[in-house]
């Protein structure tokens, strides 16, 4: 097997299960020397357990591969920090983070309180922000000193974030937040070597199990001899391509994975318009505006159409 990240540096943060835990063990498979981040806190982002990292770094290595386990927090900005630091100090480098960390805290708007909002919004936009910043002050420092990157960030979003969800609004504007944050990284960071890319992943995990949307609690019993469209393992090989050298020419941009099925996300465009060439007088939109939306592509569902 060709190992496309052979000696590359990789962080994947929320690593000791599901999505995380599977680009793991794919970069490992392709020569990557990693640093797997999990605080093993339950799915609402309560209690910690040092097992999960610790258990993915022990199948790496029983493989032959190299890992170290870390558990700080991605949110916290010192935590963050650590994190990269930890990639620095162990292998002389960093060529890749995968920012992969989150929690759920489904509610409804009239029911969700402000420390469910503040929780979800901390650990996915805060913690990709505070990663990112840290790793881009890295990967400056290097392009200052003389030096060239060819180095990768990836990102995590959701379809939730991208089209919308019911009981989701905490998480699917952290998600949708994370999108934005990545095209706007992505031009930032191009001049220091770094290509920033989003995957919005669609799989069965601990997160998602719940979410009839998505239609995965209506997965049923897995049959080994089938194909498994919900397993994590689908979403890694595009995370380890995007973490290669070979990826270098593809930035900014978003994709959704699902099963075998990969899709180019096509973010906000202008639609149907109009131009007065003065000031809309308020009485006059009762007859332009509805006019407009009729003509307006609608809001794409879950599955993005």
């Amino acid at each position: 097997m060709a190992k496309i990240c052979d000696g590359r540096v990789v962080i994947v943060t929320g690593a000791g299960r599901g999505i995380g835990k599977s680009h793991a063990l794919e970069f490992a498979r392709h020569g990557a020397k990693l640093v797997v981040n999990d605080i093993g806190a339950e799915v609402d982002g309560t209690g910690s357990s040092a097992g999960p990292a610790g258990q993915v770094v022990d199948e790496i290595r029983a493989m032959g591969g190299e890992a170290i386990a870390n558990g700080d927090d991605v949110a916290d900005w010192e935590g963050a920090q650590r994190i990269i630091n930890s990639a620095i100090s162990t292998f002389g480098g960093l060529d890749v983070l995968v920012n992969n960390a989150g929690i759920l805290r489904d509610r409804m708007i009239v029911n969700m309180t402000d420390s469910e909002w503040d929780a979800v919004i901390r650990v996915h936009l805060k913690g990709t922000f505070a990663m990112t910043h840290w790793a881009a002050a890295f990967w400056r420092e290097n392009f200052k000193a003389g030096h060239n990157n060819d180095a990768r960030i990836i990102n995590t979003s959701s379809a939730s974030g991208l089209y919308g969800n019911v009981g989701q609004a905490n998480y699917g504007a952290a998600k949708a937040g994370i999108a934005s944050f990545s095209v706007i990284a992505a031009l930032e960071l191009g001049r220091y070597g770094v290509t920033v890319n989003t995957i919005a992943p669609a799989a069965l995990t601990r997160m998602t199990e719940s979410v009839a949307a998505l239609g995965f609690n209506n997965a049923g019993e897995k049959d080994p001899n089938k194909f498994d469209v919900f397993g994590t393992e689908n979403i890694s090989p595009l995370a380890v391509w995007l973490g290669s050298t070979l990826s270098k020419d593809i930035t900014g941009r978003v994709f959704h994975v699902l099963g075998g099925k990969i899709d180019v996300v096509e973010g906000w465009h202008a639609g149907p318009s109009i131009d007065k060439g003065d000031r809309w007088q308020t009485e006059e939109l009762s007859e332009i505006i509805p006019d407009l939306v009729a003509k307006a592509r609608p809001n794409a569902n879950m599955s993005g159409t």
